[in-house]
């Protein structure tokens, strides 16, 4: 052996401790990332048990957002539309049945914890809330809907969900919020002091993720359509999302009461997803964006502004109302009707927004362009699902 080989051999042996030690550190540095998602899902029905007989007879539709699902594979996924029964079945059903049964060659994925939110949807208001004339219709109940549940809410979590520290806020009355938008002229003083402000509801859900708690924040604010002048719905709609504006604000937040009886908001310095179908776009569309706004901008959130290929596709095929919108299409998550001038147009309506004090790995929307296969199973829901992927501590 030559002296040069000798030397090489030596500092080759040397230099295999901090080779070894340097790949250790990276391992030990690297975050694990967890995958947040959102998705209406569209899986109402129109008579309450509908959607459960569906399901154990078998769904078409359930199956395409089952593989959608399992495709995006999101850790944290919280279901819009998805209708409510008193025992959780149809979420139970829905979970075990379909998202954990491989899809068309896909894996299935399990969700060993549930959290599945009372709506106010269908809940009878007993007063003419919509004055029609008749008392007990769909637009009288608390939130729109035939019957109690329709339209429901489900939280689905890989990681544990610290019920002990779970907040609702269903029964909380609109009137209590200061400065709320109350439509003028339209409700009498005794039923405008009725009138709950969640439509479904606003939920505050912790979950441990390691060694931190990270707060979910969920909710489904109603359309800012279907109404008359008056705009009620987009008054509402506008201060649904405005909860959260309070919530995260701890000089604002002294009106908030969940249904416990405990008030305030968020705990200042807590880590939080703020997530659902907010039904606003914050430049198209017809709603009241001011509150959307500032949440956007508020100081604690940080919107990824996940994006697809999709989405600009379909803007430019379908065209319409599309060719008016302002918003980068990339951005859309609703394939809305298109016709000028009644259709909205396709939107940007549903949302994962961190607080700051995480980080983002990763963002998107699930609307694949139309030349790949995938792209059929979005016709499921006219609503695109949403992830975001955080590196956690």
């Amino acid at each position: 052996m030559n002296r040069y080989t000798l030397g090489a051999l030596v500092c080759l042996l040397l230099s295999a401790p901090l080779a070894w030690h340097l790949l250790q550190r990276r391992s030990a540095d690297r975050q694990p990332v967890v995958r947040v998602a959102t998705f209406n899902v569209a899986l109402n029905r129109a008579t309450p048990g509908a959607l459960l007989a569906e399901l154990r007879a078998g769904s078409a539709s359930a199956r395409q957002i089952a593989e959608i699902v399992q495709r995006v594979a999101p850790d944290v996924l919280l279901l819009n539309e998805l209708d409510h029964d008193a025992a959780g079945e149809a979420a139970a059903v829905f979970a075990k049945d379909y998202l954990a049964v491989g899809q068309n060659g896909q894996r299935g994925i399990e969700y060993p914890f549930v959290f599945v939110a009372p709506s106010n949807t269908g809940e009878p208001s007993g007063r003419d809330l919509d004055r029609d004339g008749n008392p007990g219709g769909p637009g009288d109940a608390h939130g729109f809907g035939v019957f109690p549940g329709q339209y429901g809410m489900v939280l689905l979590s890989r990681h544990p969900i610290l019920r002990d520290g779970v907040r609702t806020f269903r029964e909380l009355k609109w009137s209590a919020m200061p400065g709320a938008l109350r439509p003028a002229g339209f409700w009498d003083d005794a039923t405008w002091t009725s009138l709950r402000l969640a439509s479904k509801n606003h939920i505050d859900v912790p979950l441990g993720i390691g060694k931190q708690v990270v707060h979910m924040l969920c909710s489904h604010p109603t359309p800012p359509v279907f109404d008359g002048p008056e705009d009620r719905n987009g008054c509402r709609n506008h201060d649904e999302i405005r909860f959260w504006v309070d919530y995260l604000s701890p000089e604002r937040a002294q009106w908030i009461v969940d249904d416990a009886g405990v008030a305030g908001g968020l705990a200042a310095g807590q880590d939080f997803v703020l997530l659902g179908d907010l039904n606003c776009d914050p430049v198209d569309g017809d709603a009241r964006r001011e509150a959307l706004l500032a949440l956007l901008a508020h100081a604690q959130v940080q919107d990824p502004q996940p994006r697809s290929v999709g989405g600009k596709e379909q803007a430019q095929r379908q065209f319409g109302k599309n060719a008016s919108h302002v918003g980068d299409p990339v951005l859309d998550t609703g394939d809305f009707p298109d016709p000028v001038p009644a259709g909205p147009g396709n939107l940007r309506v549903d949302y994962v927004l961190p607080s700051r004090s995480l980080t983002v790995a990763g963002s998107g929307v699930f609307w694949p362009p139309q030349h790949q296969p995938t792209s059929k199973l979005v016709e499921a829901s006219d609503h695109r699902l949403v992830w975001v992927d955080l590196a956690m501590k």
